[in-house]
């Protein structure tokens, strides 16, 4: 089960590269990943699974009031990836399993939303949760999605650094490292410095983990 307790710890979620200003996004969206970078990056861990719950709640309703609008569903997905990552063992199972399918119904209303970030939040999961039988892990179906999410955002910090940390799972230490370097290069995203701070953090522990190995 440690890739599921890893869920979201990496998630994202920021899971999201997106070239849009903070400004072009609903109040409510600005709030949720605002919230939700503030919970993942500021808060003891402790504290965050409580903290992450009241919010799953939050976005739930607002996905509600918006059912057909794709960033509700993908930070929905987002939030629910990360609660069972703080959450952890197989209680996590089923909000991962209410992630993916948030995820597929963003891809199905606008594949595009938020620079393709729906197909880079599936893959990540694809390749974290366990497979079967006990979940539906699969890296086939994880390397397609975050291929498909680069392609939507190849300059974007949150799809390759999920794409470097699939290929860190799967030993590909070389490849890893040069993702890894691309993501740390990404240009900053207004309005999300918090996210992008705590997301460079990752990377670099990702770049010294493949380094290890070469």
């Amino acid at each position: 089960m440690k890739k599921l307790l890893k869920i979201m710890c990496i998630v994202m979620a920021t899971w999201i590269s997106t070239n849009l200003q903070a400004e072009e996004l609903a109040a409510d969206i600005v709030y949720l990943q605002t919230r939700w970078a503030e919970i993942k990056y500021q808060l003891p861990e402790k504290e965050q699974e409580k903290a992450f719950d009241a919010l799953v709640s939050e976005a739930e309703k607002l996905r509600a009031s918006h059912p057909q609008e794709a960033p509700y569903l993908i930070w929905e997905g987002i939030i629910r990836s990360t609660y069972a990552g703080a959450k952890g063992g197989l209680g996590a199972l089923d909000q991962v399993k209410q992630a993916k399918s948030l995820f597929e119904q963003s891809i199905t209303l606008a594949p595009d939303a938020m620079a393709g970030s729906a197909y880079t939040s599936l893959g990540s999961l694809y390749y974290q949760v366990p497979g079967w039988p006990l979940g539906f892990g699969n890296h086939k179906k994880a390397e397609a999605m975050l291929l498909k999410g680069l392609s939507y955002n190849p300059e974007g910090i949150d799809a390759n650094y999920f794409y470097g940390d699939f290929l860190l799972d799967q030993k590909h230490y070389q490849q890893a490292l040069q993702v890894f370097e691309k993501a740390l290069a990404a240009p900053p995203r207004p309005g999300r410095e918090s996210a992008d701070e705590g997301r460079r953090k990752e990377i670099e522990r990702g770049i010294a983990a493949a380094k290890k190995h070469l």
